[in-house]
């Protein structure tokens, strides 16, 4: 009987659970060994007996997971039907990635209706409630298609952007021009860091010829006050993944698109710093392109490919093309679509699944990697 009272002196709640379910177990025995020579209780006694067993074995102890949900393009005056899935799924982090409405004005009173028209979404603001929210933007909720550092408003936009993401007015990337900044999930050896890059306030004009943009080697996309961040943010990071987020698509090329490839230079000095810093497990993640795809590129100094995952659009979507990309996994999906990133601590490895799900919450595309490593506390 001296069992029950003292399963508190376990150490964890699971172990109490077993300490609890074992000690109950032995004085199930006790009573049945003293009821055994009678006959008419024996076959319920074996029975509670077969039950207890079972709890004690099938126990398992929980796996810590964190999942992050994401994406991109979505016209605050469309229909939004992904964010019942989007609820639905419980992510521990919300993350746009830019085009999160589409304002394509110059007139800040214009734009901020429309953040006030996104903000009255029912559903989002459901999401708002239960879920932390973060992100970064592109040309559509910036100022106009294709803007750069050349918008005369930028200022402006920045602080009704950091509005709509509910960032306090004492934030310091209040105080800087651009709105990158970082943001970290989890604690300890179970921590995600979001690197929010802005590609928009700082990017040189694209090199326009015939309405063709061609690539503009002399042009940058962050400037240099947010390069020097950037590389200090890469170096000192001691998550066990990093997240590179980024308005524009990194690693695509051979189209006439306005990504990264746009401004080779600039590309390639964003995946050489990766190379020179060597954050651990960096994966990119990305949106406006109107469809979803998988991209992997092999860099110095990582055992394993980087990958990039594209979410986008959530409120429209264009026809998939198999051409302009030689990094592209698989092929791309034309639907509306929003990304999902779960992070399983498995001990001495992570593993992390990516997904493009749909409407539905169907996995459109799935990509799993395992990362190796001590990562229990």
């Amino acid at each position: 009987m001296f069992v029950v009272p003292i399963y508190w002196l376990a150490p964890t709640p699971l172990a109490q659970g077993l300490f609890f379910t074992f000690g109950n177990l032995l004085l199930l025995r006790m009573v049945i060994g003293s009821y055994m020579m009678k006959s008419t209780l024996k076959p319920l006694l074996m029975l509670a007996l077969l039950l207890l067993k079972s709890l004690l074995v099938t126990a398992q102890p929980d796996i810590p997971h964190t999942r992050i949900a994401f994406g991109s393009c979505n016209d605050q005056d469309d229909p939004q039907p992904l964010w019942a899935d989007i609820l639905a799924a419980k992510p521990d982090l919300w993350l746009w990635l830019g085009d999160n409405i589409y304002a394509d004005t110059h007139d800040m009173d214009t734009l901020a209706s429309k953040y006030h028209r996104q903000l009255r979404q029912p559903l989002y603001i459901q999401l708002l409630q239960t879920t932390p929210v973060t992100g970064t933007w592109d040309d559509h909720d910036f100022g106009y298609n294709d803007a750069g550092k050349e918008f005369e408003k930028k200022a402006q936009s920045q602080a009704l952007f950091l509005d709509f993401m509910g960032i306090p007015d004492t934030a310091a990337v209040r105080r800087q021009a651009g709105i990158y900044r970082s943001y970290t999930l989890g604690e300890g050896p179970r921590k995600v860091k979001i690197i929010l890059l802005d590609v928009r306030y700082h990017r040189d004009k694209l090199l326009d010829v015939f309405g063709l943009y061609l690539p503009n080697y002399a042009g940058d996309v962050l400037g240099e006050a947010q390069w020097q961040w950037l590389e200090k943010e890469l170096a000192s990071s001691d998550a066990q993944i990093n997240l590179i987020a980024s308005g524009l698509q990194v690693l695509p090329n051979g189209h006439a698109y306005t990504n990264w490839s746009a401004f080779p230079s600039a590309r390639k000095r964003l995946l050489h710093l990766l190379e020179t810093t060597r954050p651990a497990n960096p994966i990119l993640l990305s949106g406006d392109r109107h469809v979803g795809e998988l991209a992997k590129i092999n860099l110095q100094g990582y055992t394993q490919p980087i990958y990039e995952i594209t979410s986008s659009g959530m409120t429209h979507f264009r026809k998939p093309s198999t051409k302009g990309n030689k990094y592209r996994v698989g092929e791309q999906v034309g639907a509306l679509n929003f990304g999902l990133l779960d992070v399983t601590w498995q001990g001495s490895s992570i593993e992390v699944t990516m997904q493009i799900r749909g409407v539905g919450n169907e996995a459109l595309i799935e990509q799993q990697l395992t990362f190796t490593g001590n990562y229990t506390q």
